[in-house]
């Protein structure tokens, strides 16, 4: 497949088709579009610049990251990931780095320096919608069901990544939204809190539309009997760190106010 470098330039992204160039693929479940860190390498950072995704899942960034000549960076908690990943960075060309990618935790990047990242890129779990390491590793977000106790790790992750980027760079985070016992869960708002209160300022709100979702079809025929509207967008945050003296007054206030 040809691929195709023309940005995105309005805050609904739609990709019924995916990227199939090297190794791009949609056998791990819960990976997203390479069109998605395509569209936000080239708009938010720069040949050399170092790449981040501290939740590396099959290692979609790192790829694109590759092909487009940065430096890349992968962390996963979980080894067989990691494993993934390695493999799908295995294709050749004409490329100046070669990704790093190792086993890991978000919620603590110590061998990171502060303020040394240009672009953070991460898609995390959408609570234990698809469990992941099916609870045989500790600590793995995909393996938690609780909204609260989910939210506290993603704070933790938040913190970790609000410390290693650059001043006024972007931290890029992909979340969808859940139900539970016939409500609307807005995890994704839930994160955009957390972020927030980490320091980050909210660049775009970009919604995400979802295709071929492979747990569709059974859901589609559950929305007569339950009365609920089917789930098929995702939030792409895209946040930036603020410079230290910088006067956030015309676009920030109290997040206690809003949730």
């Amino acid at each position: 497949m040809e691929i195709n470098n023309k940005l995105e330039i309005t805050t609904v992204w739609s990709f019924p088709e995916r990227g199939k160039w090297e190794t791009h693929n949609s056998k791990y479940r819960g990976n997203f579009a390479p069109q998605i860190p395509r569209n936000l390498i080239l708009k938010y950072s720069k040949e050399g610049e170092v790449i981040l995704d501290p939740m590396v899942g099959s290692g979609t960034t790192l790829i694109e990251a590759k092909i487009l000549n940065r430096k890349s960076l992968g962390y996963d908690i979980n080894p067989k990931s990691v494993e993934i990943t390695k493999q799908n960075l295995e294709f050749q060309g004409d490329y100046k780095y070669e990704p790093i990618v190792k086993v890991g935790d978000a919620r603590n990047l110590s061998e990171i320096e502060d303020n040394t990242i240009d672009l953070i890129i991460t898609h995390p779990p959408y609570l234990n919608i698809i469990k992941y390491s099916e609870g045989t590793i500790e600590g793995d977000l995909s393996n938690i069901s609780n909204v609260e106790k989910f939210i506290k790790e993603i704070d933790k992750i938040a913190k970790e990544l609000f410390r290693v980027l650059k001043e006024n760079k972007y931290c890029a985070i992909l979340i969808g939204d859940t139900r539970k016992r016939g409500h609307y869960v807005p995890l994704s708002y839930y994160v955009l809190k957390a972020f927030l209160n980490n320091g980050f300022v909210l660049k775009e709100d970009i919604i995400k539309v979802q295709h071929n979702c492979k747990s569709t079809p059974y859901w589609e025929k559950q929305v007569k009997k339950y009365n609920f509207h089917l789930i098929m967008h995702e939030h792409l945050f895209i946040f930036r760190k603020p410079s230290k003296n910088e006067n956030l007054s015309p676009i920030k206030f109290s997040t206690n106010y809003l949730f």
